[in-house]
């Protein structure tokens, strides 16, 4: 069989041998895919599954699953519901499996099954709660570095990405008594943004740019963020800064510059704040991707439903 060119084969119920071939076959052809190693685990995982399923289903009425193409759509739709009865998996879970086996009949030349997928709840992206937001604040308050104090601070406050706040440099940061503002120039898409500066974030860039022109002058580089050798800081040793001061604050989960922006982006919309405006200083460009900080989070849905309790 030339796996590279599909790989269908024989199958009646039960018919152990088919089962058996299409696993063999499709193992050897997974491993050449441009795949990670773990897609390709929880794809062998899933599809065996799958096939171990057909193997012991009644699916004759409808002819080879493996090889045709209504009887394959009948045997993925019934597996789904297998999944969610039987197996009781949520629909993260079931999805994951149909992209398994979507694969799986790439490999047969059968092309992807007929099964509509499972509605995923939305919720906002994961933000810091109000509780971790003090915790975290307090860790950075107690941080002895000034320049790992400006960072967590202007993530907080800025919604930058990490790549952005790590390309910063000096002459994108202006800071006066009353106002402050950063350039982003080149953000997601090369789209240039300028974002206000409040008054945290204005303290500790200013003690961080004196302990800057203290310990490096001028001369070492116009990067905003320096390392011990004064070169600018990589996107990596800015996210551990991150995730260092987010273990000192014992947060709930691990901390990461992702979730300060969606952190920050949250606090402007239930402050009530344009969406439009939040869409700009995010620099998204398309306004329902700003709408999704206003949706529900699991722990609103939990308050909401402990609200409703009526003394009686």
């Amino acid at each position: 069989m030339d796996a590279d060119s599909g790989g269908k084969v024989g199958f009646t119920t039960g018919d152990l041998a088919g089962v058996a071939e299409a696993r063999e076959g499709y193992g050897h052809w997974l491993e050449r895919q441009p795949l990670s190693a773990n897609t390709k685990k929880a794809y062998a995982a899933r599809a065996g599954r799958y096939l171990d399923w057909l193997a012991g289903t009644p699916t004759a009425e409808y002819g080879n699953p493996l090889g045709e193409a209504h009887a394959r759509d009948y045997a993925a739709r019934d597996f789904k519901s297998h999944l969610k009865t039987v197996g009781k998996a949520k629909p993260s879970s079931v999805n994951l499996s149909l992209a398994a086996i979507d694969n799986l009949y790439r490999y047969l030349g059968l092309g992807r099954p007929d099964v509509r997928r499972e509605e995923l709840p939305r919720s906002a992206p994961r933000a810091l709660s109000p509780g971790d937001q003090r915790r975290f604040l307090r860790a950075v308050e107690r941080c002895a570095s000034a320049r790992d104090r400006a960072i967590a601070t202007l993530f907080f406050y800025s919604a930058l990405r990490l790549q952005e706040l790590a390309r910063l440099d000096v002459d994108d940061v202006a800071i006066s008594a009353r106002r402050g503002r950063v350039v982003v120039r080149s953000g997601k898409g090369d789209a240039y943004r300028e974002v206000a500066l409040n008054a945290a974030v204005r303290e500790a860039l200013d003690r961080w740019l004196a302990e800057r022109r203290a310990s490096f002058g001028d001369a070492d580089g116009e990067a905003l963020f320096l390392g011990r050798r004064g070169k600018r800081l990589t996107s990596r040793a800015v996210d551990l800064i991150v995730r260092r001061l987010g273990e000192e604050a014992n947060l709930d989960a691990p901390l990461s510059a992702h979730v300060l922006r969606h952190t920050c982006l949250t606090n402007l919309v239930r402050n009530g704040n344009d969406l439009v405006m939040v869409a700009e200083i995010a620099g998204h460009k398309r306004l329902e991707t700003t709408r999704r900080y206003s949706l529900p989070s699991e722990a609103d849905r939990e308050a909401a439903m402990e609200g409703i309790r009526v003394e009686h």
